[in-house]
């Protein structure tokens, strides 16, 4: 038999959603055959072409409804001609195809219909030699008109990173989705279902999988697999994914199972491996984690005795027979962080099953995908990114952790440099005291180059509210290490939190301001506190002052409504919070005061303005703890002995020369201290070419031995300047 795998529309148009090439890789530990498709790609690049907008622009229709089109479509429309004749070689630049139409795209040679003319802004932020990125930014703003014109006088579910998501976002009732699915195809879906019928599907396809990741994609697996029926009407079709895991825990109407078969929860794997043996023995009597109809009724089997599948077990992602080479790197925003969402391909991996934190209360906890915590080894995942580069020729890495842990990351790093492997790599991360100034250097010295992680709402109160397990103190201190590692920082950022004050509020934007006019964070997002039912809010809601509203569903199941005591709306403070952040991280609006960013009135903030700059100017305290290993990362130092006159007398100066990439940093010091500097810088270079692990409690051997006190002589400039060399402790 052979297994199909879809990737519904629409997900991201720079790289691959990884949950396909997951399953794929696993199946092939199985020796099961399989094909996957991006049909969310594919859509894109059909709609995106002069074939498809000449479709776009000859539409009138909004599903079956004339529609009045607005000022910005009106324009788009009059520009048709110039959106048609360059479109092709846009996506062509976006795809790294066409990279010297860069220059005519800066010079302004594409239309441009929601903007004003003034481009001032680009020049600040891209400067005179930024002319790819600034490229790939206005043509971006040459797909998104595309984008608001399908959506305003073509197919009114239409986006290019979300499609209906509306009937995907807190469908309680299976009602809205159901009637949608009885209408005729929009345009969209007529070119979903054209591509699904060009595809050359194994003759053997009994197993069709869906992955749901996003509430904007729910809509389209439902058509794809209502087509699938009638294309392959033999095989069954499995939904899976990241909203069926949060959402769909609890379905019971029986109308779904008219278009899937099953509804699979959690890992996939073991699942869907009962799912092929029950296909091949034509015995459907044993499931794992899956919902199927029998009889009209809906049913649900978990299974616990059918083990999960180990880390190890689980395979290399398989990207193959996605069409790589189409992906489009975008800019959205012009922000070096917030743009490697959109910008670039990226493999995708987890370093961890699970989060190793698990308590903050607004999570989804006591859900396995985050409650069953479970780490890989450096070197499994270090032998997964060499099979991934040989595979894709791709060297760029985003780890999708819900928080990858220090210590693996610090494990991973010294494996990559071991392997002195040369790769690009970024993650999801907690802002918490193990992430050291020296640790920060080693992972930027294994090709790190950004981390995002939660610093939710920054007020200390709420954060142990949250049981975040930080501070904002700790925070500002963690993010100037990275940043001063070179490596960008994302915080995740939340308003309206339970018992959350208008004050609080206004001191969390504060902080944020702060934090952004420190440089210490590069890139930030807004959004309102959701609870979930599966979070520990939802279980003891009294804890928190929140009073849940009862709801019926027969499908989807995950934001609950809620009122908390405070009784503050806050939502209003939506759209000052997210145009002071947009400012913010284009370096700009610093000293616009709070209120301006409000059409109300808000109080005045109670946080010092020097708070965070009184923070970063506390220097963070080399921890010796005597299984702390000491790695170098540089060419091992000279010693130079040499002798000089001075006023008719003789003197030996002594000095240690560490070469650095972008020079040299001499050390002068007495004979003794250079020796023993050099000895252990030597001792410490040995692990990264395959040697000894090299401590703390080595180097605190050593120094006695020398007469030396290693604890005091970490505090001295000849051993800062070593570390600034490369002499680390991690």
């Amino acid at each position: 038999m052979s297994v199909v795998l879809f990737i519904p529309p629409f997900t991201q148009l720079n790289t691959p959603y990884p949950a396909t090439a997951y399953i794929k890789g696993f199946l092939n530990t199985q020796g099961i055959e399989s094909f996957q498709a991006d049909l969310g790609l594919q859509v894109a690049a059909r709609i995106l072409s002069k074939a498809g907008l000449e479709a776009v622009f000859s539409s009138t229709y909004v599903n079956g409804k004339a529609v009045a089109p607005d000022v910005v479509s009106e324009r788009i429309s009059q520009l048709k001609e110039q959106y048609i004749q360059y479109v092709d070689p846009v996506v062509r630049f976006l795809q790294g195809k066409n990279q010297t139409f860069a220059n005519q795209i800066v010079n302004g040679i594409l239309p441009d219909a929601q903007r004003t003319q003034d481009d001032t802004d680009l020049e600040f932020s891209f400067g005179s030699l930024g002319i790819t990125d600034k490229a790939k930014y206005l043509a971006t703003r040459f797909l998104e008109d595309l984008e608001y014109y399908i959506g305003v006088n073509v197919d009114s579910h239409f986006g290019f990173t979300r499609y209906a998501e509306r009937l995907g976002r807190s469908a309680n009732s299976f009602d809205d989705l159901y009637v949608a699915l009885q209408q005729e195809p929009t345009f969209t879906d007529a070119l979903l279902f054209s591509e699904i019928d060009k595809l050359e599907l194994p003759p053997n396809t009994e197993l069709i999988l869906l992955t749901v990741p996003f509430p904007g994609n729910l809509y389209s697996a439902f058509r794809i697999a209502q087509h699938a029926k009638k294309r392959v009407p033999n095989a069954k079709i499995a939904l899976g994914g990241g909203f069926a895991n949060t959402e769909l825990r609890s379905v019971s109407d029986p109308r779904v199972f008219e278009f899937i078969d099953f509804i699979t929860l959690d890992d996939g794997e073991a699942p869907i491996l009962q799912l092929i043996h029950n296909i091949r023995d034509n015995k459907f009597d044993t499931y794992k984690r899956s919902f199927f109809c029998e009889s009209n009724e809906v049913r649900y089997v978990n299974n616990s005795l059918i083990p999960d599948f180990k880390q190890n077990q689980l395979g290399t992602p398989d990207y193959s027979d996605l069409k790589l080479d189409d992906y489009m790197s975008l800019i959205t925003l012009a922000n070096p962080m917030h743009k490697l969402w959109s910008d670039g391909r990226w493999n995708k991996l987890t370093m961890a099953h699970g989060c190793y934190w698990g308590k903050c209360t607004f999570c989804d906890i006591s859900l396995d995908y985050i409650g069953i915590y479970e780490p890989a080894t450096a070197k499994l995942l270090c032998d997964r990114v060499e099979t991934l580069i040989a595979a894709t020729g791709e060297t760029g890495f985003h780890f999708v952790d819900e928080a990858a842990p220090p210590s693996l990351m610090k494990a991973f790093a010294l494996e990559v440099l071991r392997r002195k492997l040369v790769i690009t790599w970024w993650a999801n991360i907690r802002f918490e005291r193990n992430f050291t100034d020296d640790l920060c250097q080693l992972l930027a010295a294994s090709g790190c180059i950004a981390v995002s992680g939660g610093l939710e709402v920054a007020s200390d109160r709420l954060l142990k509210l949250i049981d975040k397990g930080v501070t904002v103190a700790q925070v500002a201190q963690v993010t100037r290490s990275f940043t001063e590692a070179g490596i960008l920082v994302h915080a995740y950022l939340m308003y309206g939190y339970p018992t959350q004050t208008v004050q609080e509020t206004v001191d969390s934007l504060e902080m944020t301001r702060q934090l952004f006019e420190s440089g210490v964070i590069q890139s930030g997002f807004w959004h309102q506190f959701a609870l979930t039912a599966h979070a520990p809010i939802a279980k003891k809601p009294e804890e928190y002052g929140v009073k849940i509203k009862e709801t019926t569903h027969q499908f989807a199941l995950n934001d609950l409504e809620f009122t908390d005591k405070t009784g503050i709306d806050h939502s209003i403070f939506s759209g000052g919070l997210k145009h002071s952040l947009y400012n913010y991280m284009h370096g700009v609006g610093f000293d616009i005061p709070l209120h301006d960013w409000f059409d109300f009135k808000i109080p005045k903030t109670t946080i010092p303005k020097n708070y965070i700059v009184s923070i970063l100017e506390n220097e963070r305290n080399l921890e010796l703890n005597a299984h702390k290993q000491i790695v170098f990362l540089g060419t091992i130092p000279i010693l130079n002995e040499k002798t000089v006159q001075k006023k008719g007398r003789e003197f030996t100066v002594s000095e240690l020369v560490y070469l650095t990439k972008r020079g040299e940093i001499r050390i002068k010091a007495e004979i003794e201290f250079l020796q023993f500097l050099l000895e252990i810088t030597k001792l410490a270079a040995q692990f990264l070419n395959g040697g000894q692990k090299f401590t703390v409690a080595n180097a605190e051997k050593i120094a006695l031995k020398s007469g030396l006190n290693f604890n005091e002589f970490t505090k001295t400039k000849p051993f800062q300047l070593a570390r600034n060399s490369g002499l680390l402790l991690v």
